[in-house]
């Protein structure tokens, strides 16, 4: 079974370049879990008659927003962080917002295992979420990910808009402090794999030079001077089944790239 994870910077606007598709077709994942897709479901342009499609969008229209296109049909669908662990944040306003109204967590059910799409709140370039991510958002997602390992194991994925380690990012000291790479982000990666979850990519793969998002400055993709910020973390006991970890560099469309596993 192929899992694959992209966001894609708005659904509508990458099929209409026309790279959505061909995506889909080379590599035929069977499950896809998307981010920022930016839509409704029935704003959608895009018929995949051989995939259950599953939405968590935002109420704020063309903001954020998660999906799951899947070949197998879930046991069950659940949006959102549960509401005894969902967290708020403070707007510059002064009013309190939820991420829960944001679309940013999806998960389907299946067999022997969850899928946990999920789009992690940036921090901001003034760092204006940071509390939000640390305090709040990464321990509430922990949380929830751990209950769910209590049913069966977990396998998440998506934008987490952090490069966990120096290896993660192309230019580590220049970008030391700040947004997606504070030390506070960063404790939220090593929360996760404290917890037993494993980033997959590097039971794979070492070293720098592999990276899911690089900015339209400067030609920043062409030079590969890139951040990875996209994962697929899984619970430990799935390991053995794992055959391949990957990120799909040379598929545009987007200023991410796609993720991939493969599971047995």
């Amino acid at each position: 079974m192929k899992l694959a994870s992209w966001n894609v910077n708005g659904l509508r606007s990458i099929h209409r370049k026309g790279l959505f598709l061909p995506f889909i077709e080379n590599y035929k994942p069977d499950i896809v879990c998307l981010q920022e897709t930016r839509a409704q479901q029935h704003q959608s342009e895009i018929d995949l008659p051989d995939y259950e499609e599953y939405w968590n969008s935002a109420s704020k229209k063309g903001y954020s927003g998660t999906a799951i296109f899947t070949k197998k049909k879930p046991l069950s669908i659940r949006l959102d962080l549960p509401e005894d662990i969902a967290v708020t944040y403070k707007l510059m306003d002064g009013s309190y917002g939820n991420p829960n109204a944001e679309g940013r967590v999806i998960t389907a059910e299946f067999s022997d295992f969850f899928v946990v799409n999920v789009y992690t709140p940036n921090a901001k370039e003034d760092l204006s979420r940071l509390n939000l991510r640390y305090k709040h958002w990464d321990p509430a997602f922990l949380v929830y990910c751990k209950k769910l390992e209590k049913e069966k194991p977990v396998i998440f994925c998506g934008d987490l808009n952090v490069a966990h380690t120096p290896q993660d990012l192309a230019r580590p000291k220049e970008n030391e402090g700040e947004h997606g790479f504070t030390k506070q982000e960063r404790a939220g990666i090593d929360a996760l794999i404290a917890a037993g979850f494993v980033d997959i990519f590097r039971t794979f793969t070492h070293g720098g030079g592999h990276y899911t998002w690089w900015s339209h400055w400067a030609h920043a993709r062409e030079r590969n001077i890139g951040w990875r910020i996209d994962y697929f973390f899984v619970s430990k006991i799935l390991l053995p089944r794992i055959t391949k970890a990957e990120i799909l560099a040379n598929i545009r469309g987007s200023d991410h790239c796609p993720v991939m596993l493969e599971i047995q």
